[in-house]
């Protein structure tokens, strides 16, 4: 049985089909339907877009931020290290090439932007990491889901601790040190079972990890 909302992309697909299926679905809401029909100037549509629009632009604020940062010396931790540091620099030869026959390339926010679109693109922010998803095949959620065909990680299920497209970043170390600080209270509390508490202290010993990790690639300031 189709939902409303496909059932409505699916009517208001047809020639007049935006009014059939507010008759059809008995809205109320002009907004509401067009927001399931996906039609431009639904507002369900428009609002979709807006922070579709917002996510783009703080996916490349923070693609722009590791960029800086690791020219000043603050890289990146966890398994795909590696892989950004070499994407960056890959980036910064682009840009160094660009201002031998342009200097002021260097102080075009726009120009660096440019270079670095296609890696903030492939940028899924995950509550305590990175996924810079490059290569599905390589993702750790869609192997452990059975789906190593999908087009976005399942960032819920992220083992960033394990995954190659996986970083950590200073931002990320404050997260890290809450879970630490999070566990300690379960373990230390007599209501918590011994078995719950004792799969608890390998997560506690894998945050502090993480935490010694970005230490030793981004020693604070």
């Amino acid at each position: 049985m189709k939902s409303s909302g496909t059932l409505a992309l699916s009517i208001a697909a047809r020639p007049g089909g935006l009014l059939a299926a507010k008759i059809a679905l008995k809205h109320i809401s002009v907004a509401t339907t067009e927001g399931y029909a996906a039609r431009p100037g639904g507002s369900q549509r428009l609002f979709l877009t807006e922070v579709e629009e917002a996510e783009q632009e703080k996916h490349m604020e923070l693609t722009v931020e590791a960029f800086r940062d690791l020219k000043e010396g603050r890289k990146p931790a966890g398994p795909g290290a590696r892989g950004l540091i070499e994407a960056l620099q890959h980036v910064d030869a682009q840009l160094n090439e660009a201002a031998r026959h342009d200097p002021k390339v260097l102080e075009d926010d726009r120009h660096l932007e440019n270079l670095l679109s296609k890696l903030s693109k492939v940028l899924h922010v995950g509550a305590a990491n990175f996924c810079w998803f490059r290569d599905p095949s390589k993702a750790l959620c869609l192997k452990l889901a059975g789906t190593p065909s999908a087009k976005k990680p399942l960032v819920g299920m992220c083992d960033s601790a394990r995954c190659p497209q996986a970083t950590h970043h200073r931002s990320h170390r404050p997260v890290r040190l809450g879970q630490v600080t999070v566990i300690d209270t379960f373990v230390e509390s007599p209501r918590v079972a011994k078995g719950e508490k004792k799969r608890l202290l390998p997560e506690r010993d894998r945050a502090l990890r993480v935490v010694a990790e970005i230490d030793a690639a981004s020693p604070a300031a």
